[in-house]
C-alpha cells in the first residue's frame, strides 16, 4: 500500500477551515471598514482554496490568498498573491502571511 505525501481533500475538493475563514474575514472586514476592498470571491478547487479580494466586483482580483496543501511540507500552504500574479508572501501559518496587509507595510496605489 503506498501512502500519498500530501493529504487527499475530501470529496476531492480544498477548502478552508472555519477559524481560516475568520481570520480572512476578520481582515477582509477591516479593510472594507477603510475603504480600500469592496467585494470578495471564495474558490474551492481540487488543488487549492482561493479567497479572491476585489476593489470593484466587475475588475480582476487586487489580491488572492491562496491554500495549497501540497505545498505545506515545502515553501508553505499559504500564499498572496498581487493583481499581476506576483506572490506578495508566502508561508506556513495564515496569521504570519496575513501581515502582508498590516497598516503602514502595505498600501494600494491605483
Amino acid at each position: 500500500m503506498a501512502l500519498d505525501s500530501h493529504p487527499t481533500p475530501v470529496g476531492g475538493v480544498t477548502f478552508f477551515e472555519r477559524r481560516e475563514l475568520d481570520q480572512l474575514m476578520r481582515l477582509y472586514g477591516r479593510m472594507v471598514a477603510a475603504g480600500e476592498w469592496r467585494d470578495y470571491g471564495i474558490a474551492g478547487l481540487s488543488d487549492c482554496a482561493v479567497f479572491s479580494i476585489f476593489r470593484h466586483a466587475a475588475e480582476a482580483p487586487l489580491y488572492r490568498v491562496e491554500k495549497r496543501p501540497a505545498l505545506a511540507r515545502k515553501q508553505g500552504a499559504w500564499a498572496v498573491f498581487g493583481q499581476g500574479g506576483q506572490i506578495l508572501k508566502r508561508g506556513h501559518e495564515l496569521t504570519q502571511v496575513l501581515k502582508v496587509f498590516e497598516k503602514g507595510k502595505f498600501s494600494v496605489v491605483d
